[in-house]
Parts: C-alpha cells; sequence; structure tokens
C-alpha cells in the first residue's frame, strides 16, 4: 500500500509518500481499500509536533477514510465486502489501505461521494458535540461560531439551520458571500474589525448564548466576555499555537501563558459556562459516537447535512494540503485521494 509518513517535526515537507505492507485486519476489524482520507487541523498541529495525542515519528496520521471493504477479520460478517463505507481511525487515515474496528465503519450514503463522505466523520461529530450535546444550542439562539469557514465552521453552521438558532460567523472577507449562501446569518471581518465590537451591534450589546472556538490562548477569554447570561463557550482546539514565531512544543507554551482560568465562583455569578471538546478522546465512546452519527445521516437523507469539499489534494501533494489548510485558504473539506 501507499501511506504518507509524517518523517519528523517540521514543515510539510516532512510529509513523505512511503511503501508498506498491507495491513492485515484483526477480530472486529475490517479493511478498506480507501478513496479518500479527510485532512484535519490537528494532523497539522501533529506534524508540527503540538498535537500530544499524536504517535511519535516517523507516524501515519488521519482520522477518517471512505473506500471500499475488501477484507474482513474474524467475527466480521463476509456480508461487508465490497461495500462502500466511510470510517473513524485512530490515524493511520493517510494511507490507501487502512484497518478499522466495525463499530467506527458506516455505509456510504447514496448520492455522496467518497470525498464527501471523508469530510463527514470529524467536522460533523465534532459540531454536534459542540452545539447539540454539550452546547445545548436551541431554537431562537445565537451562536458565534468562530472560523465559520473551516470543515466545523460548515457543519456549525449546518446543525445551527437545523435547529433554528441564529448564526454569527467570523471569517476573512472573501469566504463571507459563500457562507451566507450556506445559511450563515451574519458574517463578522475578524482581520480588519474588531470582531466583538460588531457583534456587540448585531447583538444590540447582549452577546451570544453560544460561542464556538478553536483558536485558543487569550481568543479564549475574549470569546468568553462575548457570552450573555446561560452563555456557553465551547473550545476545541488551539489553533494560534501554529502562529507563534517560537519553536517546537514551545509555541503551545505560549499559547498557555494567554489562556483564561475559569474559577467557579466566577461561572455562578456570571451565569456563563464553559465546556472543552476533543473528538480523539472519545474512542471509548463509540456507542455516543454511532448515535450521533446516526442523527447525522439522517441529516444526510433529509438534505440539511452538506458536506463540502473545499480541494482534494493527491497523495503525493500531502505537503502542499498541509500548506493550503495552515495557510487557511480553505472553506470546508480539505481531502487527500490516492
Amino acid at each position: 500500500m501507499k501511506q504518507i509518513v509524517i518523517t519528523g517535526h517540521g514543515g510539510p515537507e516532512k510529509l513523505v509518500l512511503q511503501d508498506a505492507p498491507d495491513p492485515v485486519p484483526t477480530a472486529g476489524a475490517l479493511r478498506i481499500r480507501v478513496n479518500a482520507s479527510g485532512v484535519n487541523f490537528a494532523d497539522v498541529l501533529a506534524r508540527q509536533g503540538l498535537y500530544p495525542d499524536a504517535p511519535k515519528p516517523p507516524c501515519v496520521v488521519g482520522y477518517e477514510v471512505s473506500g471500499i471493504v475488501d477484507a474482513v477479520g474474524a467475527g466480521v460478517s463476509t456480508d461487508w465486502f465490497g461495500k462502500e463505507v466511510f470510517a473513524l481511525t485512530r490515524f493511520g487515515g493517510y494511507a490507501d489501505a487502512v484497518v478499522a474496528p466495525e463499530a467506527q465503519v458506516f455505509a456510504r450514503p447514496a448520492g455522496l461521494s467518497h470525498e464527501q463522505c471523508a469530510a463527514i466523520p470529524v467536522n460533523y461529530l465534532t459540531a454536534w458535540q459542540l452545539l447539540v450535546i454539550m452546547g445545548g444550542l436551541r431554537k431562537g439562539e445565537t451562536v458565534l461560531i468562530h472560523n465559520a469557514g473551516g470543515g466545523v465552521g460548515l457543519a456549525a453552521i449546518d446543525v445551527a439551520r437545523h435547529i433554528g438558532a441564529r448564526s454569527i460567523g467570523t471569517a476573512s472577507p472573501g469566504k463571507h458571500a459563500f457562507l451566507k449562501a450556506r445559511g450563515l446569518d451574519e458574517a463578522i471581518d475578524y482581520r480588519g474589525k474588531d470582531w466583538s465590537v460588531e457583534l456587540a451591534r448585531l447583538t444590540d450589546g447582549r452577546g451570544v448564548e453560544l460561542v464556538t472556538d478553536p483558536l485558543g490562548g487569550s481568543h479564549w477569554k475574549k470569546s468568553y466576555r462575548a457570552l450573555r447570561s446561560t452563555g456557553r463557550l465551547g473550545m476545541f482546539g488551539v489553533s494560534v499555537a501554529t502562529e507563534s514565531g517560537l519553536f517546537g512544543p514551545l509555541r503551545l507554551l505560549s499559547a498557555a501563558v494567554g489562556m483564561p482560568l475559569f474559577h467557579p465562583v466566577g461561572l455562578m455569578n456570571t451565569n456563563k459556562a464553559v465546556f472543552g471538546v476533543n473528538l480523539g478522546h472519545m474512542w471509548g465512546e463509540v456507542g455516543k459516537l454511532r448515535e450521533w452519527m446516526d442523527a447525522l445521516l439522517r441529516g444526510v437523507a433529509d438534505g440539511w447535512v452538506r458536506p463540502h469539499v473545499d480541494r482534494t489534494f493527491r497523495y503525493d501533494q500531502a505537503g502542499e494540503a498541509h500548506a493550503y489548510l495552515e495557510a487557511r485558504k480553505n472553506t470546508g473539506k480539505v481531502v487527500l485521494v490516492p
């Protein structure tokens, strides 16, 4: 098989396409011949040495794939043979052959391409956990979606529309028209102006019930201040760490220094809540993930889950894919294809 290996921590050039033996499915697992692999910002952090959960180099990352089942392990029905599927993987997804536990594999919905299927698992499960499961977003409430043009951002717009909530998103101006066409109610240019001032104008100074924030560092303080009473801050990334001029793990240190400390008394007095989401730490709760995915697959059938692939890159262009994502040029999902 072909796999994309992180040969060491550093820039996109550390991603190298290599040959390896085909994996053999273990008991309870099946092998997928991959047609598309999803790319996530966690993969960029892993390459830079900023993702503690990632294996040490040399390693193969990747959390989601879509393809065709070509082998099964003991205890798995042979009915899977030849079926088109998509799956969650705990690393290893940057390869054209992947073994995944049966519980983490789902049938490809009719009408979706393999590239679109590879855009569902991480982005939509994260958005569902942020807005529905932990954020408790309700019809008529307002959510502020930071990085609204990213994969999770687009998924969050879909979920907010489905709930009947008002959505406000921060994004660069070139993405605003597309985001509004997708259903975002209000777009804020976070580069050309202070987004908090614009948010106050759009909410008559009240703030919002929910903020989803993948940026981290001191940005979480600002997002917390944007909450109205009963507001919730959902934190799910520390992407600002990649912007530091420091080297390696010191980048995380610079982001950590600016992070807020939320005191229980302060939370009580302001009637606000904070929570964190890390889908990569949900492997012990696969039953929950399947329940959430069932709801999302019903959304696919009903037409409100609309995975959008911004651009595909060949496996031998993996470095370019990472650079594209890191520069925040994408609007939606970036996908690798063999």
